[in-house]
């Protein structure tokens, strides 16, 4: 299993979009075959900074995920909606 953190810090005023355009991205990558979980996580401290926490059963599924229509219609959305390049990890599970 891969585990994927992408941290986003969105723009003062865009936050609103951003979480419209984030719930049809995670509505569609839910449905997804070897989508474990697709879950977004607001800051507590700083309610502009945004992170998606996705399980995926491997690198394969990840990158047809990457190719799907939904990906890759809303997520340049985000372009005009981010504060800065977006921090993005992949873990792999160990136990």
């Amino acid at each position: 299993m891969i585990t994927i953190v992408a941290k986003n810090s969105i723009k003062q005023g865009k936050t609103e979009e951003f979480k419209n355009l984030a719930e049809k991205l995670i509505n569609e990558s839910r449905k997804e075959k070897g989508n474990v979980s697709y879950t977004l996580y607001q800051d507590a401290n700083d309610n502009n900074i945004f992170t998606f926490i996705e399980e995926w059963e491997n690198e394969d599924i990840i990158k047809s995920h990457n190719a799907s229509t939904h990906f890759t219609s809303i997520v340049p959305k985000f372009a005009d909606l981010i504060e800065k390049k977006s921090e993005i990890n992949l873990y792999k599970k160990i136990k």
